[in-house]
Order: C-alpha cells, then sequence, then structure tokens
C-alpha cells in the first residue's frame, strides 16, 4: 500500500515538455489600404461634427450672456460649453490625424 501511495504522489515528478502553437493571425499589411481609405472617410465625416460641437459651445456662451433663448440641454455634462468646444477640438485633431495616416505613403500627396 506504502508503495502505492508513494507513486501517486511522487507521478508529477516526471518532466513534461507543453509546446504551444500559436497561429500567425492576419499581418496589418495586407489590408493597409482598407485601413487608410476608411481613415480617410471617417476623416472627411469629423469635421461636419466638429462644427457641430463648436456652434452648441457657442450657442451656450450666447445663452449664458443673455443673447438667445436658454440653451436645449439644461442640466449635465453637456450643459457646460467648455465640454462642447473641448469635443469640437477633440474631433478637429483626430480627423486631421486619420486624414494624415490615410494620405501617408501617397506619391499624390506630397
Amino acid at each position: 500500500m506504502y508503495n502505492l501511495s508513494q507513486k501517486l504522489l511522487n507521478w508529477y515528478h516526471v518532466a513534461m515538455v507543453v509546446r504551444i502553437r500559436f497561429g500567425k493571425g492576419f499581418k496589418l499589411g495586407r489590408k493597409r489600404q482598407k485601413n487608410k481609405r476608411l481613415a480617410l472617410v471617417l476623416a472627411a465625416l469629423l469635421p461636419p461634427s466638429a462644427l457641430a460641437a463648436a456652434i452648441l459651445a457657442f450657442w451656450r456662451i450666447a445663452a449664458d450672456l443673455n443673447w438667445t433663448n436658454s440653451f436645449a440641454i439644461s442640466s449635465g455634462v453637456f450643459s457646460h460649453w467648455q465640454v462642447w468646444l473641448g469635443a469640437a477640438v477633440a474631433l478637429q485633431l483626430c480627423a486631421r490625424a486619420l486624414n494624415r495616416y490615410g494620405k501617408s505613403g501617397d506619391p499624390a500627396a506630397s
């Protein structure tokens, strides 16, 4: 009995090699043109939304100065002009970065 229990307890001392094989996955280079096209599409769509955010910021400023009626959003995070102006700047910067990425390596863009 002791010999059997001794073997059961010591079975894990056997050296074991575990090999994990990962797949190659997809390369970004294969779809680089599609990524650049998508970046250019998003870069074209972001400036109008940045303009809308800037208009909302100026509307909020005008409402605070009593130049217009009340602002459409009366409470919450989006009721402050700083948020709208920051969003407009962030959207414009993202559009510029995406535009630069989309046109990188393009001989016609230079």
